[in-house]
């Protein structure tokens, strides 16, 4: 995929001025974020060795997300030697060609702060299933990881009406 031109904007309607599409795409990041549980996370190792995961995940806000983990898995490793991740938000159940995607870019480690992770994170899992302290480390075999967002991109699908791309590409997209 490639970068859309910042030049793309949404058609303005009955002459008015359209805001810049960066900022028009903004609401598929909350709104992606809300509904989907699953991201995919892409980590590396210290010799650039690339791996990528499914995880289930809960989002405090559009730059801050929660997932939990075992330390000993593959992409905590990975993020003990290398912090820089991609993620990538999506629905799999989309029916070909009506797909929509959130493209992230960020750092990722053990929360700050796992009490706001572990509760984050309740927040979005069924009644019975919560997390508890005794699940999170020292005592339990988890960790609660976080990753703050830098930069934000929505997939553009090919022949989208509102831009020039034949094919699909990626729009970075800022907060409005």
């Amino acid at each position: 995929m490639t970068d859309t031109s910042a030049a793309n904007r949404p058609a303005p309607e009955d002459g008015q001025r359209s805001a810049p599409a960066e900022v028009v795409m903004w609401e598929t990041v909350p709104r992606l974020l809300g509904d989907c549980r699953y991201l995919v996370l892409a980590t590396a190792d210290g010799r650039g060795r690339p791996w990528a995961t499914p995880v289930f995940f809960a989002a405090r806000d559009e730059d801050r997300l929660f997932w939990v983990s075992s330390p000993g898995s593959r992409h905590s490793r990975n993020l003990a030697e290398r912090p820089d991740v991609a993620v990538t938000v999506f629905d799999s159940h989309a029916p070909v060609g009506g797909a929509e995607a959130l493209y992230l870019e960020a750092t990722a480690g053990p929360a700050d702060d796992p009490a706001e992770a572990m509760a984050t994170i309740n927040a979005r899992l069924p009644a019975g299933r919560e997390l508890t302290g005794d699940d999170l480390a020292p005592s339990g075999p988890l960790v609660a990881y976080g990753a703050d967002v830098r930069r934000h991109f929505v997939l553009i699908r090919g022949g989208d009406a509102r831009f020039d791309n034949a094919v699909d590409a990626r729009l970075r997209v800022t907060r409005p």
